[in-house]
């Protein structure tokens, strides 16, 4: 059997271990997350010194042993430069990552989870989008691949795909305005409805294709940051550096 794999994925994190070396964690499309040793990394003169740490997104050639892998090489297709002089996208980024390495698991089909990061990122790069938007899109296509997301597409009290005009965290999605009354709520703007049916539906690579008004924003952001605090059940470190 022959150990040696080539996996294409990205650093979610980094770890000093000893003197010059490093254990990272790659979010991967062919064996999920994985945990591997890159040694030596730390020493000046590596050929890992740069692509061992945080947003590196490349191709990893790894050899597998019984309980760990290692690194031997990466052919690095970005190191995503841009965001490192924008300490506030470094902040949302990590945050990104950190939700990632949670969520993602070893042994699992992670690609949509990958393809969402990649995507993610270079959005955050291209400053044409607010990072708070940013934010609220991963977080809510992340609900989606974990496939724990609110129901906007029919009235959770009746069925019906018409007049969802209301939004209920207790019963987690939308409820029409006949069932308004009987099931509770709050109202949502059309356009908050629409934001959110088009992020759960749309393929990653189409997903950073709009913008939204202040007030719809605004709203969006409460729904998904009720949500995700009501229902994900964790706190992330990093996001407490969003709100400096």
């Amino acid at each position: 059997m022959d150990n040696n794999l080539l996996l294409h994925g990205m650093v979610l994190s980094a770890m000093p271990i000893g003197e010059y070396d490093k254990r990272i964690s790659i979010l991967t499309k062919e064996r999920g997350k994985i945990s591997a040793f890159s040694k030596g990394a730390r020493r000046p003169n590596s050929s890992l010194l740069a692509a061992s740490n945080p947003f590196v997104y490349g191709s990893f050639e790894v050899y597998q042993g019984r309980s760990s892998y290692t690194v031997h090489k990466v052919d690095v297709s970005n190191y995503f430069d841009g965001l490192k002089n924008d300490l506030e996208a470094v902040w949302y980024a990590s945050y990104f990552m950190e939700m990632a390495e949670y969520f993602g698991q070893e042994n699992n089909d992670e690609s949509e989870r990958l393809k969402l990061l990649y995507a993610t990122l270079r959005a955050l790069e291209s400053k044409k989008f607010s990072k708070n938007l940013v934010r609220i899109i991963y977080e809510l296509k992340t609900m989606t691949i974990n496939g724990d997301y609110p129901n906007v597409f029919a009235c959770l009290g009746c069925g019906s795909t018409d007049n969802l005009d209301y939004f209920s965290m207790e019963r987690r999605g939308c409820v029409c305005m006949e069932c308004h009354e009987k099931e509770g709520g709050f109202r949502i703007q059309n356009s908050v409805l629409y934001a959110m049916q088009f992020i759960i539906s749309t393929p990653v690579e189409k997903l950073f294709t709009f913008r939204l008004s202040e007030s719809v924003e605004n709203q969006l952001d409460y729904i998904v940051t009720s949500y995700r605090r009501r229902y994900m059940e964790h706190e992330f470190k990093s996001e407490s550096f969003l709100h400096m």
